[in-house]
């Protein structure tokens, strides 16, 4: 299958099979991870990987911080947590921060979204399912991630990736997309 194929083959996976994802596969991810483009090779990627105990923890987290935003919409917030009780893995992925040095902070932030992006299009290889969530149960803008973690303060959360196996039957639609021509000027 060709780069091009695979990238529109991506989805967002968000239901998963009840089986764990072997170690040697998260660590491909990784792996795939540390290949990104990155701004005078900084590598500034920190990854963060909760399973089993850790996991429940997350869930109640995620739980508490969802019925705090959205204490009116039980529906959304139960809706929301599924992706996190049926995940057998998450990783947290977080960019490093150069203190007055905003510029770099911001290049490196770049840098990490182009290693979650690797580990998606490796996820699909691997035959996983992965989803990269930001607001809502990803966490990305609450302190109680970066204390969760245990983050050093000079670390963003760039986003929560949830891995697992497809659920069978379940498949994702193609989402339809804008035509780059459509936003593409040739100068």
């Amino acid at each position: 299958m060709s780069i091009l194929e695979v990238l529109k083959e991506r989805r967002a996976i968000r239901n998963y099979e009840d089986k764990p994802v072997e170690k040697e596969k998260i660590e491909q991810l990784l792996e795939a991870a540390t290949f990104a483009p990155n701004d005078r090779l900084r590598e500034p990627w920190n990854f963060y990987v909760i399973q089993g105990e850790a996991m429940t923890r997350y869930e109640e987290m995620a739980e508490a911080y969802l019925q705090e935003r959205f204490p009116t919409k039980p529906h959304l917030v139960e809706s929301s947590l599924k992706v996190v009780t049926t995940t057998p893995v998450a990783i947290v992925v977080t960019a490093d921060q150069i203190p007055d040095k905003p510029d770099d902070s911001e290049d490196n932030v770049f840098a990490v979204s182009c290693a979650i992006h690797s580990m998606w299009l490796a996820a699909k290889e691997l035959g996983l399912g992965f989803v990269w969530r930001t607001r809502g149960v990803g966490l990305v803008h609450d302190e109680r991630m970066l204390n969760f973690i245990g983050s050093p303060e000079n670390e963003k959360v760039i986003g929560t990736v949830f891995i697992g196996y497809p659920e069978e039957g379940r498949e994702v639609s193609p989402t339809k997309r804008t035509s780059y021509e459509e936003k593409t000027t040739w100068l």
